[in-house]
């Protein structure tokens, strides 16, 4: 028998559109059940607080649990050789941030390839670090510091919240810029980090500002600049380090990421509820309060952010020869 070509051509088109309605339905449905968020870092640090604030408000708006998963070490590519292995369901998302932009060059082979296996899904902070030392650091200011670093050569121990975290560049980076020799411990997380800062087993450590600034306020901590080229609304008296070193900048960003090939309709939905949490006035005071400042942007736009910081720490990473241990 033959098939007008009329009708040929409508039963073709609606075969064409048969694998559309399976990725719809998934789409409308999602999501069904519980959602991990695997952090990189122990609890307790900056990365893992706005994690759990996002995963907080997704719960809220998509009506199931967001729940965050600590998978710490090897700075967060354990955790994303995780996601990057997951079925790209939705099902399975990344706390992603700037360490992802210089990893591939930090680490040479970690297994994956960030930019290829992790689809951007949505940014949600702008972060400010800080360079913070024990109370009985004899230096009020960055100038003091330096001072001290060079009358007291391998002294002095900064903590870093992991090898290849904002801890262990940004430190790499002071010492360069400043031309100070300072001795580097790693831990594994900015919590413990913290902990040996406070009881004063290391002296000086830069950081998140969302795991430092309680500890600042307390007076535990004495803050002496922050690391972005525009002062932290959350501290307006504490300067930057590039007013001293006008070579050092130094911004960093969080935001959430999924198994490449997960539905666009998935990574839709979720970049537009995220951006629903940064446009909402008390969302966006507890942001404040971490020492964030909201950043949204869309899949694409996001995905040409990460492209970009890539590229750059690619190259300050290479020309330092800094490598992971």
């Amino acid at each position: 028998m033959r098939i007008p070509r009329r009708r040929l051509l409508r039963l073709a088109a609606g075969a064409a559109a048969l694998p559309a309605v399976p990725r719809m339905a998934r789409a409308q449905a999602y999501p069904s059940r519980p959602v991990r968020i695997i952090v990189g870092f122990p609890p307790g640090g900056g990365i893992d607080a706005i994690a759990r604030l996002a995963g907080q408000w997704l719960s809220e708006r998509l009506g199931q649990q967001f729940f965050i998963e600590n998978r710490p070490g090897a700075g967060s590519n354990i955790a994303t050789e995780a996601v990057a292995r997951a079925a790209p369901d939705g099902y399975t998302l990344l706390a992603i941030w700037t360490g992802h932009a210089w990893n591939g060059a930090l680490y040479g082979n970690p297994g994956f390839d960030f930019v290829r296996d992790i689809a951007p899904v949505a940014n949600i902070v702008r972060t400010f670090a800080v360079m913070v030392v024990h109370p009985s650091v004899p230096a009020n200011s960055t100038p003091e510091f330096i001072a001290y670093a060079k009358a007291n050569p391998n002294k002095i121990n900064m903590a870093t919240s992991g090898v290849g975290t904002v801890g262990h560049i940004y430190g790499e980076m002071l010492k360069m810029t400043a031309g100070v020799d300072l001795v580097l411990v790693h831990y594994r997380g900015d919590a413990p980090a913290m902990t040996d800062l406070l009881g004063g087993q290391v002296q000086v450590y830069i950081g998140g500002l969302a795991g430092a600034i309680g500890h600042i306020r307390a007076g535990r901590l004495r803050a002496l600049a922050v690391t972005t080229a525009m002062r932290s609304p959350a501290l307006p008296d504490v300067p930057t380090l590039g007013e001293f070193l006008p070579s050092f900048e130094a911004s960093g960003w969080q935001g959430l990421g999924a198994p490449r090939n997960t539905a666009p309709e998935i990574v839709d939905m979720l970049n537009r509820a995220i951006d629903a949490a940064l446009a909402d006035p008390t969302f966006a005071a507890r942001l404040e309060d971490l020492g964030a400042a909201a950043m949204p942007m869309t899949p694409a736009g996001f995905a040409t952010f990460i492209a970009a910081e890539t590229e750059k720490w690619g190259k300050v990473i290479r020309a330092a020869g800094i490598k992971a241990q």
